[in-house]
């Protein structure tokens, strides 16, 4: 008897699934155990295997496409037994799939296909396979492509690395999983693409894709240069026609359209350089080595000598130097990891209503402690591992500080997961040290210098920087004296630690040399009050000043 195969929920935040792969096509033979597909999921890519024998009759997802958990994406069962009565009662899959009849029936009466959808091209057919921007991370809408590794033309493996696309997290690499040739290129390096938009088709060298790029709908045949020579030449010819465009007195001069480029961003008129190339033509290099002539500032100065010369001897005037600036400023594409950082930040200042609590730390105890557990510690243990573990054993004493606010309800988390705020070259990653109550300062110490070598190397992966119920932010190792900090949503609240100050301070009626600490707690008031925010400050503050609580 026949049998539905629906999307699987394969990870506990997952709602839809894309079908990044299909490993059997209509009509195979299908053991259990066998691999049917590979689903690309909110988390990664993995194979999605068969939990019984039998014949593949429909297929009811194309790859590239998404469907949500639980909908039809194919139907297994014994070959030739009629299946459409399950499609009816899944009420999701047949109407919308027409196409995917099996093959078997077309090639038993081709004359019964109605006139109308004769153009339809079967694009099951074509030698060629889509390849679609991938969904990366569980916030992703859409990658920047920042290089590609190979150009149309060029043979691939299926474990190619096509490109490294930019999320909102990170640099990550897009696997092509098919062999063959690089028939076209959908997104140029440096350009955005929406999450399952067509960003590359690989397949039989020679392969007509227009009927593909016709169904995708994201970008016209005549993107997909038959020869690297054509498109060379046209990107040439675009960005020689807008240099031309963009200067009037220098359009005639034979210039590279880097050389242009430059030349413009710095004020540099083609007409005054000499070219090095073949017959004369400027390329970046001279306008790299051109040095403008001083003829304009002496001009002013001839004219001025005559003048002084005729003006009496004892009123001669002062003459200043002429100092000649260049107005010239740089610009760079917004990032991935910028936008998400802009418009996550935005949402969390306007939307929730922030308040603001701070408190003076003695961290004299503090630096004695961690002096003498590094002089047996097996890792560094540095100020923040302190800071990480004392918040994580307040949160479980003030658990409304370890929540967030849902819209119709508020979420008091049981388990303490700290996120460590981890500046890089592009923006704020936050990676989350889970369940940090009940590990140790050198567990911490060893975790949060991986987290932050990760992060720099663009290594940290998605589920690194999911789940955080509470954050830091610390800026002390910059000397800062006290900052704020935006809330990290979903979460209530952030800290803000600042650097330890040599100061003088009053203990027992006598000023004295001492060690402090600023710390503020930016607090999200429809959950947080101001009570709350500083009965917990005040035990970060106790844990802080008397380590050895830490260990109890």
């Amino acid at each position: 008897m026949a049998e539905v195969v629906k999307m699987p929920k394969m990870s506990d935040t997952m709602t839809e699934g894309v079908l990044a792969k299909w490993h059997k096509k209509v009509g195979d033979k299908v053991k259990s155990g066998d691999v049917l597909a590979e689903i690309e999921t909110d988390k990664a890519t993995m194979d999605f295997e068969s939990y019984q024998d039998g014949t593949l009759l429909y297929i009811g997802i194309q790859e590239g496409a998404a469907a949500p958990v639980d909908a039809v994406i194919a139907i297994l069962g014994k070959e030739g037994e009629d299946y459409k009565s399950l499609l009816d009662q899944a009420g999701s899959g047949a109407a919308a799939k027409p196409a995917e009849e099996p093959a078997p029936a077309a090639d038993k009466a081709p004359a019964a296909t109605p006139a109308p959808t004769a153009p339809k091209v079967d694009l099951s057919s074509i030698p060629a396979v889509v390849i679609r921007m991938p969904l990366l991370s569980d916030t992703m809408t859409e990658g920047t492509i920042e290089k590609w590794n190979f150009k149309v033309g060029d043979k691939v493996k299926a474990d190619d690395s096509l490109a490294d696309v930019a999320t909102d997290k990170a640099t990550m690499e897009v696997v092509g999983y098919e062999a063959g040739t690089l028939l076209y290129i959908g997104v140029k390096e440096g350009e955005a693409a929406k999450v399952n938009d067509i960003i590359a088709i690989v397949g039989k060298e020679g392969t007509d894709i227009t009927p593909l790029l016709q169904d995708g709908g994201s970008a016209p045949a005549a993107e997909a240069a038959p020869a690297a020579e054509t498109k060379t030449e046209a990107a040439e010819a675009t960005a020689s026609a807008t240099a031309t465009e963009s200067s009037s007195d220098d359009s005639r001069v034979k210039a590279s359209p880097l050389a242009r480029k430059i030349a413009k961003d710095k004020g540099i008129n083609l007409n005054d350089v000499k070219g090095s190339a073949e017959g004369g033509r400027i390329i970046k290099k001279d306008i790299e080595e051109y040095t403008p002539s001083a003829k304009p500032a002496a001009a002013p100065a001839a004219e001025a000598a005559p003048a002084a010369a005729s003006a009496p001897a004892a009123k001669a005037p002062i003459v200043l130097p002429t100092f000649t600036g260049e107005e010239k400023f740089s610009e760079r594409p917004v990032t991935q990891m910028r936008k998400a950082i802009s418009r996550r930040l935005s949402e969390s200042l306007f939307t929730a209503p922030h308040f603001y609590v701070t408190m003076t730390i003695d961290m004299d105890q503090a630096i004695v402690a961690r002096t003498r557990m590094n002089e047996i510690a097996p890792v560094k243990i540095s100020f923040n591992d302190f800071v990480v573990k004392a918040c994580a054993v307040a949160l479980r004493q003030h658990p409304a500080i370890n929540s967030s606010f849902l819209g119709d309800k508020i979420r008091t988390n049981e388990h303490v997961h700290v996120g460590v705020a981890v500046a890089v070259d592009e923006g704020l990653l936050v990676p989350v040290i889970k369940f940090a109550d009940g590990k140790s300062l050198s567990h911490i110490s060893v975790e949060v210098k991986e987290f932050a070598g990760k992060a720099k190397a663009k290594k940290l992966q998605p589920n690194e920087m999911e789940g955080s119920t509470f954050t830091i932010s610390n800026l002390g190792m910059f000397g800062v004296d006290e900052f704020t900090a935006i809330i990290n949503t979903p979460n209530a609240c952030i800290l803000a630690v600042s650097g330890i100050q040599a100061v003088p301070v009053v203990k027992n009626g006598a000023v004295v040399p001492g060690n402090i600490m600023k710390v503020t707690l930016s607090a999200d008031h429809r959950v947080v009050d101001g009570a709350t925010a500083a009965a917990f400050l005040q035990t970060l503050k106790q844990l802080l000043e008397e380590p050895v609580r830490l260990l109890i």
